[in-house]
């Protein structure tokens, strides 16, 4: 019954810039963004990989993390590289299905990787006696794939509840990519139920997900002010510098994005938001673990330093 209301078979992405003369400029700056993401973070998984004093529960989250950042930029910059250059600007009703999947998918992920890097740093530092133990292959293992598993299903309840949308009027989408708030925008049944599912899911793992990164280290820096050692407090605080940065601008980017209502005005803004969220995020996370981090500097310059090339 749904299909025989929906006449919508192709979408049109109205794509970022409506100006003509700046679309191949636009083309080759995203390109080189694009770029750049691909080569940090597939850099940081090789690196953390090939070498052996990276092999820690830490570098292996870090590892997860550019993953995840690398689906991100993969999922949604090939497609709006393609609009800035082609005539046809349309994709498919399940293509945009499938890309909205794994950004719902890969949103969550992300979620729950920073949480779980914030709650490493916290046994590291508030518990070293228990590390060893309560940090086991076993556990870490656990620790990244149940972030996988409930980004995974969580996805796909969310298409699911977009696939029940009929859509049978205007098929032009005012973004760049396919994403909840311009799809509902475009649905001519009731999205009362899809709205209400976006706003709570993405609100309480956001908002859960927060909790528990501000509650460890709440843990972290009264145990970091209770120590003696000067030193001690600084090399505590440089191992969590990097996350908290990454935390800020990732949270501080999805505030923005997500916890609004649906309308003209939020669409318009939040693709601007969008554009450093999907893009730029992927793009700088590589830069902040890896100029911030004395181990993956030396390990970078001890694998790639011209005498280890030339052996």
């Amino acid at each position: 019954m749904r299909r025989n209301f929906t006449s919508v078979t192709e979408f049109v992405l109205l794509g970022l810039i409506k100006r003509l003369e700046l679309q191949f400029l636009s083309f080759v700056l995203f390109l080189a963004i694009y770029v750049v993401t691909v080569a940090g973070n597939f850099g940081m998984i090789v690196l953390i990989h090939i070498s052996v004093r990276l092999h820690t529960p830490m570098y292996n989250f870090l590892s997860h993390l550019s993953f995840v950042d690398l689906g991100f930029s993969s999922n949604v910059a090939p497609k709006m590289l393609a609009i800035f250059l082609s005539e046809k600007k349309t994709i498919s009703y399940p293509a945009c299905l499938v890309q909205c999947y794994f950004f719902i998918a890969l949103v969550h992920i992300e979620f729950y990787i920073l949480a779980v890097m914030a709650f490493h740093r916290y046994m590291a530092i508030c518990n070293p006696l228990l590390y060893g133990s309560k940090m086991s292959k076993c556990v870490c293992t656990a620790l990244v794939t149940v972030p996988y598993v409930y980004g995974a299903l969580t996805g796909l309840m969310e298409i699911m509840w977009a696939y029940r949308l009929s859509f049978c009027g205007s098929n032009e989408i005012n973004h760049f990519y396919c994403a909840d708030p311009p799809l509902i925008n475009l649905a001519c049944s009731d999205t009362y139920i899809k709205e209400t599912s976006m706003f709570v899911v993405a609100g309480c793992n956001l908002s859960f997900s927060l909790f528990i990164i501000l509650i460890s280290y709440l843990y972290i820096f009264l145990t970091i002010l209770r120590m003696r050692s000067a030193e001690g407090r600084h090399k505590a605080f440089s191992t969590c510098g990097s996350h908290q940065t990454a935390v800020i601008i990732f949270y501080t980017t999805l505030f923005l994005m997500y916890l609004r209502p649906p309308s003209k005005e939020s669409v318009e803004q939040g693709k601007l938001v969008a554009v450093f969220y999907t893009t730029v995020i992927p793009m700088l996370n590589p830069m902040i673990y890896s100029l911030r981090n004395k181990d993956v500097k030396e390990a970078f310059v001890k694998k790639f330093s011209r005498k280890n090339i030339l052996s």
